[in-house]
């Protein structure tokens, strides 16, 4: 190949040899550092995404217990509006009239 090359060494210099393999030495390090990196990014990810749907299940029974509680008041008020209507306007009328006097007694004290 070369006629100054020593038996071999099959062209290659040691100097240009070892400049390949140095940057191959440099290239793999950076890649190990990046690996490592994402690694432990995916691994932070994945607990995050775990926490959420901690949270998620947490609200999700906060939501279902609300809603229970929403539908007994709901009926309750059924039950009350199943009674007698002029019942329920008498005494909307005592309640507002109650209010009126109050409201009136306070400006009257001033």
């Amino acid at each position: 190949l070369g006629e100054g090359a020593a038996p071999g060494n099959y062209g290659y210099t040691n100097s240009g040899y070892s400049v390949y393999e140095e940057e191959n030495e440099r290239l793999t390090e950076s890649l190990r550092t990046k690996v490592s990196a994402i690694k432990s990014l995916s691994i932070e990810i994945g607990t995050e995404v775990k926490n959420q749907n901690k949270m998620l299940s947490d609200m999700d029974n906060d939501f279902d217990s609300a809603g229970g509680l929403l539908g007994a008041t709901m009926g309750r008020l059924r039950t009350l509006s199943r009674g007698s209507q002029t019942k329920l306007l008498c005494y909307m009328m005592l309640f507002a009239l109650f209010v009126f006097f109050v409201i009136y007694w306070i400006i009257k004290l001033r």
